[in-house]
């Protein structure tokens, strides 16, 4: 399956505690379909400190992956975020916003 989420794409949050947030795709695990987005989703864990790579312990805050649905790309000239779709032209694929059949770059 064809990922219509990117990494470094700007992304508007649309379900969950940090709806209506943007922010840019730092990650991507596709076989669990979720993305990282920086600044949001953020978490506390506990770390333990492990003396043979130098790192202290401690509570640290972190982001932490969100279903690849919760998310949809914005679109830079509305505001809004907006679905995604693939078309060729002159034989190479690229993916475009369905609602003004913009190319996305």
């Amino acid at each position: 399956m064809a990922a219509k989420i990117r990494k470094n794409d700007t992304v508007m949050i649309l379900s969950g505690r940090d709806k209506g947030k943007v922010g840019k795709v730092i990650g991507i695990k596709s076989d669990s379909n979720k993305v990282m987005v920086k600044g949001i989703n953020i978490v506390t864990k506990h770390q333990k400190s492990v003396p043979s790579q130098n790192k202290s312990g401690g509570i640290i805050k972190q982001e932490a992956y969100i279903h690849i649905s919760n998310v949809g790309v914005l679109n830079k000239k509305t505001g809004k975020s907006e679905k995604i779709g693939f078309k060729f032209q002159s034989g190479k694929k690229f993916r475009f916003f369905k609602s003004s059949n913009e190319i996305l770059i």
